[in-house]
């Protein structure tokens, strides 16, 4: 079977992260804006792949002060890096439930090698007859790998915002229709 054009469900998916505020206490929050483009081989998931872009200006932390912060120039600078991309090099198949998806990751301009550990929800028609298919995926990076070094010390030891960033992605996508020849 040939890869097959996949459209994602905004409505069922987000991108999430994560981090660590004060070595204490967590800080999630997600992209408002992105968009991904999936080319899947459901018969061989190695053959498939994807290719991510993220709108940094769209991120959501739930604190508007914090958000444009993160929107700034010590962060995410998004009016000179208006996006975020990832675009996979490989699929690797671990199991028939789990899959490491590697490629490569672009913040501020800065490229680095991804590996997305990302667990395979399976298949299914919906109501309507579309078929549709899940994944989850998974990945710690290291903020620094990308330019993002703004910090302030704490007196009582530690840092104000940790390096590690946890990012989840949750995807339910949905098989276009073949083209029409003729």
């Amino acid at each position: 079977m040939a890869n097959e054009s996949w459209q994602v469900d905004g409505a069922h998916s987000s991108v999430n992260l994560t981090v660590r505020h004060m070595v204490i206490s967590k800080v999630r929050g997600h992209f408002a804006k992105w968009s991904a483009k999936l080319a899947l081989d459901t018969a061989d998931l190695a053959r498939s792949s994807v290719e991510v872009a993220i709108d940094a200006a769209s991120i959501d932390t739930g604190v508007a002060d914090r958000d444009q912060h993160l929107r700034s120039p010590d962060f995410l600078d998004a009016q000179k890096y208006p996006a975020l991309t990832y675009k996979s090099r490989r699929v690797e198949v671990l199991s028939p439930e789990r899959l490491r998806i590697v490629g490569d990751l672009t913040i501020r301009n800065v490229t680095r090698e991804v590996a997305l550990e990302v667990e395979y929800g399976g298949q299914g028609k919906d109501p309507w007859g579309n078929q549709r298919a899940g994944f989850t995926a998974t990945a710690s990076l290291n903020r620094k790998d990308f330019g993002l070094t703004w910090n302030q010390a704490l007196e009582t030891g530690g840092v104000l915002v940790a390096d590690r960033v946890d990012v989840e992605i949750e995807l339910q996508a949905i098989k276009q229709a073949a083209a029409q020849v003729g």
